[in-house]
């Protein structure tokens, strides 16, 4: 789907501001937030989107060149040019309405492409949505640092892609950020999108193709990241200004539910980042427990309708 990561690498783009955060420890984790903040729990307004890691080169190869992959989900190698002309080349599980983006160390440039750096995107729904949300960071005291990204297709003809936003342009190895599809990606017939299934329908399940229906994947139903508590800072806002319930959790970090897709923040020291485990949701249920082993990591399918995959933390 989208250029992902490329988020990350958008932050050094992007305007450095300075950013107010009131630092509350829960549970042993820094959770950034202001005082006085005025969230309206009433509806969800951003939905994990995808998320990506750089994973060490034995392992993403081994990804890259897994012949069980291709058949578990809609799996493809592809490279993205965005905005500037700037390209990157990921290995994608792509689902129904969510995605994985796949990295090698040094895959991406600088501190990007480090082992262990990763990032996550969330998204609206609706047009429109996306202002919202920064009403709402802004109620929190935070200036959204503001980002339009662009794809060519490579006819050099860029087209608008979606708009995104971050909380800050500083960050450890994790960068979050907000994004909405526009209008005239999903209008531009090489963009292979769905039409609108309501008024100002900009979702994930437009957006992304309909092959993983011929796959055992169905989407991604939980994520695990070990991050900073820097990093995990400044990612608290923005879950609370898309509608996730944020809570600590026993250890260090956060669990943040709403929109379908679990996500877990684990607040790590530096050299301990990384991606650590994804939870899958199948299309059909399956009798058995099967277990593939790709690279340094563990694949396990079933029984049920789940599948597991977890990653080693060291390079």
């Amino acid at each position: 789907m989208l250029p992902s990561r490329m988020l990350r690498m958008i932050m050094v783009i992007a305007v450095a501001l300075a950013v107010a955060l009131t630092g509350v420890v829960e549970g042993g984790a820094t959770v950034a937030r202001a005082e006085g903040s005025r969230l309206s729990p009433e509806r969800q307004l951003l939905f994990y989107n995808h998320a990506y890691g750089v994973l060490d080169r034995e392992t993403a190869d081994a990804i890259e060149h897994s012949e069980y992959l291709r058949e578990f989900a809609n799996f493809q190698v592809r490279t993205t040019t965005g905005a500037g002309g700037q390209t990157w080349t990921g290995r994608y599980l792509m689902g129904r309405e969510t995605y994985l983006e796949l990295f090698g160390v040094g895959d991406l440039p600088g501190q990007d492409g480090a082992f262990g750096s990763t990032g996550m995107g969330i998204s609206t729904e609706r047009a429109g949505d996306l202002v919202t949300v920064t009403e709402r960071l802004r109620d929190q005291e935070i200036t959204p640092v503001e980002f339009r990204q662009t794809r060519d297709f490579g006819d050099g003809v860029p087209v608008p892609w979606f708009d995104a936003l971050f909380t800050t342009d500083q960050y450890d190895a994790f960068g979050a950020w907000a994004m909405e599809y526009l209008p005239e990606y999903f209008a531009d017939p090489r963009s292979n999108t769905e039409p609108a299934g309501y008024p100002g329908d900009v979702g994930r399940e437009r957006y992304l193709s309909d092959d993983y229906t011929s796959h055992l994947m169905r989407d991604v139903a939980s994520i695990r990241l070990a991050i900073t508590e820097r990093d995990i800072a400044n990612t608290v806002p923005l879950l609370r200004a898309g509608g996730f319930v944020v809570k600590p959790v026993s250890g260090g970090g956060i669990v943040a539910q709403g929109g379908g897709t679990m996500i877990r923040l684990d607040a790590v020291a530096r050299d301990q980042v990384g991606l650590r485990q994804i939870g899958l949701s199948l299309n059909r249920s399956m009798e058995y427990r099967h277990q593939e082993q790709i690279g340094r990591s563990t694949l396990a399918v079933g029984p049920g309708n789940r599948a597991v995959w977890t990653f080693d933390d060291t390079e």
